[in-house]
């Protein structure tokens, strides 16, 4: 009968060597220990869920795991059937969805990936294959080879034997006086603060300021920075909650910075040399939703609300009142077509 069935089911396309590369930090990744390609891969999956399977099977590392490019690839099915069938897909147990801080201090940024394993796998596997920092590292993004170096420049003309002229001795450089107590000058870029102030305009248009405005406020934003948090805290209290139509995006940054200044912690005693750095985990996305948790806070890659709902078939129960109010409105169209 599961023959029968695998083999009424359309077969994937291969995966175009054409097939979009996701930004680096994004994308497909292998996940460990899987079992060798077969025939049978899948085949124990609905029509639709072995579609999709069969093609994402064959993505290389690193491609584009969006639904919308996915779509594209795959017409027999819209944005809507895709998402539904990775949402599938992964309560079978085949993919995650994370996300993984890089960076140090005030750079961190986060990175997404999507875990995928031909091999399905329970939560417990899953749970502790992103805990550990072989999971982080192939979360991470790949760092970006050095360009190498030119080769030398070779003379034209046909080559001559003889021996290689000697090199003339350049002449020294002088160098300009300067006063016994002037410092050397050193060109620095703009600070994290400054950084941080004038990406909020890209972020969110109303809080667009000028460059004369980030060098007012960067005092103030520096004083958060410096009390320990990071540039993503500072960035999300600046942008929460804010009102519908801003008239002076200086104003309500400074009063902001001024009224929500975090309170200085005391410092804390240093890390031992030898104590070594603590594994980053990852955070599990939720491949329906996006919401962000810890691995067993979302089991088969669902939080609550979006298991509840897969369970359920995706339909919500209906609400008895909603029910009612339905009927009576029906009921009252009915009586004003009635001929009088």
């Amino acid at each position: 009968m599961v023959t029968q069935h695998h083999s009424s089911a359309p077969h994937a396309p291969a995966a175009s060597a054409a097939y979009p590369m996701a930004k680096p930090g994004y994308g497909k990744r292998s996940a460990p220990g899987q079992q060798a390609l077969t025939r049978d891969d899948f085949a124990l999956l609905p029509t639709r869920e072995r579609y999709v399977a069969g093609f994402v099977d064959h993505l290389p590392d690193g491609a584009s795991m969006s639904v919308k490019q996915l779509a594209k690839q795959l017409p027999l099915y819209g944005q809507q059937a895709i998402s539904t069938a990775l949402n599938a897909l992964s309560v079978a147990g085949h993919l995650r969805r994370v996300r993984c801080p890089v960076g140090t201090g005030d750079e961190t940024r986060w990175v997404f990936r999507t875990f995928w394993s031909r091999t399905a796998r329970d939560n417990e596997w899953w749970n502790t294959y992103l805990a550990t920092e072989t999971a982080s590292q192939a979360a991470a993004p790949a760092p970006t080879p050095e360009a190498p170096a030119p080769p030398p420049a070779r003379p034209e003309g046909p080559a001559v034997a003889g021996p290689a002229p000697e090199p003339i001795a350049a002449p020294p450089q002088r160098t300009p006086p300067q006063a016994p107590d002037a410092e050397p000058t050193q060109t620095t870029g703009p600070s994290p603060a400054y950084l941080a102030l004038a990406r909020l305009g890209r972020n969110d248009h109303r809080l667009g300021l000028s460059a004369d405005d980030c060098t007012t406020l960067e005092p103030l934003a520096a004083q958060w920075l410096d009390r320990g948090v990071t540039t993503d805290y500072l960035t999300s209290t600046l942008t929460a909650g804010l009102p519908a139509q801003i008239d002076s995006p200086a104003g309500l940054l400074r009063r902001r910075l001024t009224d929500k200044l975090p309170p200085r912690l005391p410092a804390t005693p240093s890390t031992p040399a030898d104590t070594p750095a603590p594994t980053r985990r990852l955070l599990v996305e939720c491949t329906d939703c996006g919401r962000p948790g810890q691995p067993e806070a979302l089991p088969d890659g669902l939080c609550r609300p979006c298991h509840t709902a897969h369970s359920a078939g995706g339909r919500p129960s209906p609400d008895p009142t909603q029910i009612a109010a339905v009927k009576a409105h029906m009921a009252n169209l009915r009586d004003l077509l009635k001929p009088v």
